[in-house]
């Protein structure tokens, strides 16, 4: 449909303006509160923690519950002790005589005394006395 000239600009003016609609954000608000942390639990610990959960007074959901027992777990624990950790040379030297110690006895003389085998490892492991003795690491021996 053909409109004349002049129509087209009051076809603008006279048609209505389009309808603003304000879109809302999908999904809960934030709360502002503390972190979310997601961890993976085996049905077995989600179990005990239903459990736990259910034999309380109030019995809280399962968020709740999973918060109390970390904070009853941090609360009564006292600092964890460290493991005594050989330092790495002599974690190093105490593997190298482990595996020096299972080859000579893989590739020990069958025919040698029981003996005679102790001394030949002795030999093998710690060196001669001469050497041994130039060692210092071990001073004095």
């Amino acid at each position: 449909m053909l409109l004349p000239l002049g129509l087209h600009f009051w076809y603008t003016v006279i048609m209505k303006k389009s309808i603003t609609v304000h879109q809302n954000k999908r999904g809960r608000p934030a709360t502002g509160r503390d972190p979310a942390v997601t961890i993976r639990l085996p049905e077995s610990v989600l179990a005990s923690v239903e459990h736990w959960a259910m034999s309380q007074e109030d019995q809280p959901p399962r968020s709740q519950a999973i918060r109390r027992l970390v904070e009853i777990g941090l609360s009564e624990s006292e600092a964890p002790k460290r493991p005594k950790v050989l330092s790495t040379a002599k974690q190093s030297a105490a593997r190298a005589r482990e595996l020096a110690n299972t080859t000579i006895d893989k590739r020990s003389d069958p025919a040698a005394s029981a003996e005679e085998h102790k001394v030949r490892k002795r030999k093998l492991v710690e060196g001669p006395s001469m050497v041994r003795n130039a060692r210092k690491d071990r001073p004095g021996k």
